[in-house]
């Protein structure tokens, strides 16, 4: 599904690197600017030679080419080790986005404690790179064994869990269904008279048990693990040999952000607590450290509980907390500690006990009510649907995450530069960000991003800002992004080291161009506050120039043969084991495009992509009236959206559809081969058998890449084409389902194949949501323009959305979970459950709020 790698961890299908070095850096011969630049390739990519500059480039270059011609002047002048450095990690050249006052002081302090490790079924830690981190672990029963819960799994088998509730802020509640037990957590933060930096928090954990479900035998005890970990290094006291839980204080230290600082327990049920205390280096294997202390016990001793032992100058601290089922049990962390004890028991007084319990109520209450102000339910889905809708939000809210760490980019071995491997390290960075899926995507997707934003902005426009201004910081002095963000330890331990690597070839659909659009038809329309206006015109004034550059990059490194048309690199054109060569950069993977990749190829999606990034862009010179940088990026936008070169381009009359361009083949099937191997030892593979030439032509795939000029709105409500295009999608031989509008055509030769022996059918038949929500737009947006479709469009908008909501509404009552896609026959979700990601746009489909309306 979602960019790439995503599909590739999944599948373990390694992502063809692409070599070519004439398109890895085509030269500028499009849009704006007019300023053209020849990029010598030699290995380290590091010298740069400017040419042919007239007078109209000089007179009115962009500002991104102001910036690129300073770097390299002042690279020419001042030789110093930075200026061997290749391009590919170096950083973009302008101020951070998120170095915005608006963004210090107190909205970084607001935000500087969170729930960022979403990875984890409860997780803390702080905004900076090395923090303190807490985090919840339990026993739980299968098969008559015991396992250890902590990092979010499938294996684990869990009946349901997720934020019913989050804020993004300060509040959190989860309910996690444990087979017969049902543990609910809580999260609150405060920012208290005496406080450290970022306040104090707690966590309410209360555990009950279903007393109607058959339950394996655990001897109706409960057994939390609650810990703290110093990535820092820092030492925790833990000075006792045995815990008092009447004195609450569990461990305690200090540090340099927040001062010092204490953690405490407390609970009104009988406990029995126990200890560990651990040197480590690392804090991915947490939970490894846990069961090893307590398979070590349970051998010696027979029990299964810690052994009240620390190492030396331990910087990671676990508790066993343990009592039979039904207790419940406060932890409290307050920072800042001085020397008066009677202000911090006072402090650990209000995060504990009846005030906690009080006070998780109120933020329930609030959020009840915030959320129905915010997207106006009333009278438009029922109650199971809320119910589904608040999941969507609040586990979207709470699976933004905090990462910090280098990226790991393709990169020629070359011993000038220090590298013996076949990559390079980004520059250390940060990200905060949404995630599409808490167990199987815990990190940061580009493409998703976009989508995840459509539905943040309208709860918390300061957070999306935040968001989206982290990653436009990850831009490169080339103005590329890489796609997968997967920075440190813990997220580089989800995912296999064959697919860590980016490809600085290799885009990503620019889908924040999404919410910006977004945000500026609010501006225009009056949607925000003064203070919200202020803010947003200078996040806009500040990022005008990495939107520039990430738009040229683009513009450029993807542009096709001819003039106005682009396509997505990356694909391989010497497989032999794919039915088709998939197209992992645009994100739809194995979506159908032209069965032999080359130059000659245009993609329609890719396109429509760029006249969005356009169009956002003049939209800001407008609003910023910068008119002499507006006129290209408004002609660029003219010439994508010229409804008769996109159909001369595009468009096939018979079919009544838009296709991508290139060398193809209908001709192509997998078939069962022996394969000799270099030990001449054969084995029997499927592989790719073409059975004719292919020639250049249209793509005859009908699919969501042929709806694109719909979504986009580009059809004239008047035009017998969009007639064609409505007639496409509600034909249920084609492309409507009861549930959704599938990903292919029932008609199209790929149709629910499998790409290679191990990759089955992805993007060749599922209903996917973030595709569903576009489509819904444009059905609501022909619904209200004149024209003789009018009418049609209401009413296949209207079934549409009944369809969609129903089903995504009656999977999360029967299952516990949103999916990543949805079974164009009888509509069960697919793929990673708890996929929170763009499936959650299921909300603002409830709410009939779209995309620039």
């Amino acid at each position: 599904m979602t960019g790439g790698s995503r599909r590739n961890a999944r599948s373990r299908i390694k992502s063809p690197a692409d070599d070519d070095d004439d398109r890895n850096e085509s030269s500028l011969r499009q849009t704006k600017p007019d300023l053209k630049l020849r990029r010598d390739r030699g290995r380290n990519q590091d010298s740069i030679r400017i040419f042919n500059v007239d007078l109209k480039v000089m007179l009115g270059c962009t500002v991104v080419a102001f910036f690129v011609m300073w770097f390299f002047i002042y690279d020419l002048v001042s030789p110093t080790e930075e200026s061997h450095k290749p391009r590919v990690i170096t950083p973009f050249p302008s101020p951070k986005v998120t170095d915005l006052p608006q963004f210090q002081g107190e909205h970084k302090e607001s935000l500087y404690w969170g729930t960022y490790r979403p990875h984890v079924y409860l997780g803390i830690r702080a905004r900076t790179p090395r923090s303190l981190v807490a985090g919840l672990m339990w026993i739980g029963i299968k098969d008559g064994r015991y396992f250890m819960r902590h990092v979010c799994q499938d294996s684990d088998d869990l009946s349901k869990y997720g934020w019913t509730q989050h804020n993004g802020r300060d509040f959190g509640n989860q309910v996690i269904v444990d087979k017969d037990m049902t543990l609910t957590t809580s999260f609150l933060k405060l920012k208290q008279e005496g406080s450290g930096y970022g306040g104090d928090w707690a966590v309410q954990v209360d555990v009950q048990k279903d007393e109607g479900m058959q339950s394996e035998d655990s001897g109706g005890a409960g057994h939390l693990f609650f810990y703290l970990a110093d990535e820092d290094g820092s030492v925790l006291s833990l000075g006792r040999d045995t815990l008092d839980i009447h004195d609450s204080l569990l461990t305690s230290g200090s540090r340099a952000d927040v001062g010092s600082w204490q953690l405490h327990l407390k609970s009104q049920d009988d406990l029995e607590v126990h200890y560990s205390g651990f040197r480590t280096p690392h804090i991915h294997n947490l939970s490894d450290l846990v069961q090893q202390s307590l398979a070590t016990q349970a051998r010696k001793f027979g029990r299964l509980e810690l052994p009240d032992t620390s190492e030396l100058s331990p910087n990671f601290a676990v508790f066993q907390i343990s009592a039979r089922i039904p207790f419940k049990i406060d932890i409290a962390f307050v920072s800042g500690v001085g020397s008066k004890s009677s202000e911090v028991e006072k402090r650990i007084s209000s995060l504990t006990g009846t005030s906690l319990t009080s006070q998780l109520k109120e933020k329930q209450e609030y959020f009840d009510t915030l959320f129905e102000k915010k997207f106006n339910m009333e009278n438009k889905v029922d109650l199971e649907s809320v119910a589904a809708g608040k999941f969507a939000l609040g586990n979207m809210l709470g699976g933004i995450g905090y990462f910090y760490g280098q990226s790991k980019i393709s990169f020629p071995r070359d011993l000038n530069v220090g590298t013996r491997d076949n990559f390079i390290s980004y520059w250390p960075a940060e990200l905060y960000t949404a995630v599409p899926s808490r167990p199987f995507f815990p990190r940061g997707f580009l493409w998703d991003e976009g989508f995840h934003q459509l539905l943040i902005w309208r709860w918390d426009i300061h957070i999306s800002m935040d968001i989206v201004g982290h990653w436009l910081d990850l831009m490169n002095i080339d103005g590329w992004i890489p796609r997968e963000q997967i920075l440190g330890a813990e997220a580089l331990s989800k995912v296999p080291e064959e697919f860590v690597v980016q490809y600085p070839t290799n885009g990503n659909p620019p889908t924040l161009f999404l919410v910006l659009h977004d945000m500026i038809h609010g501006l225009k329309e009056n949607k925000f506050n003064s203070v919200e206006r202020n803010k947003i015109i200078s996040f806009l004034e500040r990022a005008f120039v990495r939107l520039e550059a990430w738009f040229q990059w683009f513009n450029t490194s993807q542009s096709g043969k001819e003039v106005s048309s682009y396509y997505w690199h990356g694909r391989d054109n010497m497989t032999r084991r794919e039915l088709n060569p998939k197209t992992l950069s645009s994100g739809l993977d194995d979506y159908p495009r032209a069965s032999h990749p080359t130059e000659d190829e245009r993609h329609l999606d890719l396109r429509c992509w760029m006249l969005l990034a356009a169009d956002c862009l003049h939209s800001i010179t407008e609003l910023f009236e910068k008119n002499e940088f507006g006129k290209e990026y408004g002609n660029t936008a003219k010439r994508l959206s010229d409804f008769k070169i996109l159909n001369e381009m595009h468009f096939d009359d018979a079919y009544g559809a838009y296709f991508d361009f290139g060398y193809h083949t209908e001709k192509v099937r997998l078939s069962w081969k022996e394969i000799m191997n270099g030990n001449n030892y054969a084995s029997r593979e499927l592989v790719r058998e073409v059975l004719e030439n292919p020639k250049l032509r249209l793509v005859p795939h009908i699919g969501y890449v042929s709806l694109f000029p719909f979504m986009r709105k580009i059809i004239s409500p008047e035009s017998w084409i969009l007639g064609k295009q409505l007639d496409l999608i509600s034909n249920r031989s084609i492309l409507w389902t009861d549930f959704g509008i599938r990903s292919l055509a029932r008609s199209s030769s790929m149709y629910m194949k499998r790409n290679t022996e191990h990759d089955p059918p992805y993007w060749r038949g599922p209903i996917w949501m973030n595709m569903n929500y576009m489509i819904l737009s444009a059905l609501n947006h022909y619904s209200k323009e004149d024209g003789p479709f009018k009418d049609r469009a209401r009413t296949i908008y209207n079934d549409l959305r009944s369809n969609l909501v129903r089903n995504v509404v009656r999977n999360y009552h029967r299952s516990g979970f949103l999916w990543e896609q949805y079974d164009q026959k009888n509509g069960k979700g697919k793929g990673a459950r708890l996929f929170t990601g763009w499936t959650s746009l299921v909300l603002l489909i409830m709410a009939e709020d779209y995309a620039g309306t």
